[in-house]
């Protein structure tokens, strides 16, 4: 995910990274070619005169902006969605650790309260590459028994089991009598809400937009820009590839636009940044049990974050 300082309007019309100006400048490059031989023939192809007006080309392409803008809307609003879980997935584990460390009677840096943290930590990891299609053996190793780490390695929803073993933690503490009946209600709560999550992100996975919808509007968008040029050629000559591009340009961003936000965990550069957010949840539960924060965990400077 690109995360940038705000620039004056003149610096934003040369940003390049986190743009997807690079993705389609080949598809750009072109479809000028292509306008300079349209130009060149003078809109004719095989000898033939294409008769496009440009008013066919205005209808069109407000009828193609407002499909375009409705996807947007759409693809933006799984994006959200899944921002606001992973936000609500950093509020309830820290509600978790409080409750652990201070409803519990167990102290802040005491064994069972690390055990527990480090069961969060994990299942945010667990949540992270099971969205993203990754291994988490690496992040298990660090952080679970290796019995637990062996137990989770076949299984297809670790980050259920994590859940489990959460539970079996407080029914421990409940029958060891450091939890009361009250408590581990407020902890069963916290746990149903970290399942909701899982399920929230598993809908926004395995529910992609209707995929005939996406074709339709994509298969539009390079027809209009590729006819484009036979219907402005009559009217503004020479300059019809420099307007064709620009228009093109409008278009095709906005097509690769929605088409990287319409999966948000994915690893394009404007997907959400669930490697920070895990590392933001890692180092926050850590501070609270008065661990140190190990330095690859600390914010970094850069504006890219993944």
């Amino acid at each position: 995910m690109i995360v940038r300082e705000r620039e004056n309007w003149f610096k934003m019309l040369f940003v390049w990274k986190g743009s997807v100006l690079p993705a389609i400048l080949p598809r750009l490059g072109a479809l000028f070619l292509v306008s300079v031989g349209v130009v060149y023939v003078q809109g004719k192809l095989f000898e033939y005169k294409i008769p496009l007006n440009p008013a066919a080309f205005t209808l069109l392409g407000v009828a193609l902006a407002i499909f375009l803008g409705f996807r947007n809307s759409a693809s933006y609003d799984r994006f959200w969605e899944g921002r606001k879980l992973w936000g609500a997935l950093l509020i309830d584990t820290r509600s978790l650790t409080r409750q652990a460390i201070t409803m519990s009677g167990y102290t802040a840096g005491s064994r069972e309260v690390l055990v527990f943290v480090r069961l969060l930590i994990a299942f945010t990891y667990a949540l992270k590459h099971q969205l993203r299609k990754t291994d988490p053996q690496e992040d298990f190793r660090r952080l679970l028994p290796p019995d637990l780490v062996q137990q989770l390695q076949n299984a297809r929803f670790k980050p259920i089991l994590l859940l489990r073993e959460m539970g079996h933690w407080v029914q421990t503490g409940k029958e060891t009598g450091k939890i009361d009946s009250i408590t581990q209600a407020a902890f069963d709560h916290n746990l149903n809400q970290l399942s909701n999550i899982v399920g929230g992100c598993e809908r926004i996975a395995s529910t992609p937009i209707p995929y005939t919808y996406s074709v339709l509007l994509h298969r539009t968008v390079y027809l209009y820009c590729f006819l484009l040029p036979f219907g402005l050629v009559d009217s503004i000559g020479w300059m019809t590839p420099l307007i064709v591009v620009f228009v093109a340009y409008t278009f095709m961003a906005l097509d690769s636009i929605v088409t990287e936000i319409e999966e948000p965990f994915g690893t394009e550069p404007n997907d959400l940044a669930l490697n920070a957010i895990s590392q933001t949840i890692e180092a926050s539960l850590l501070e609270m049990v008065g661990q140190e924060i190990p330095p690859a965990l600390r914010p970094r400077k850069k504006f890219i974050l993944d």
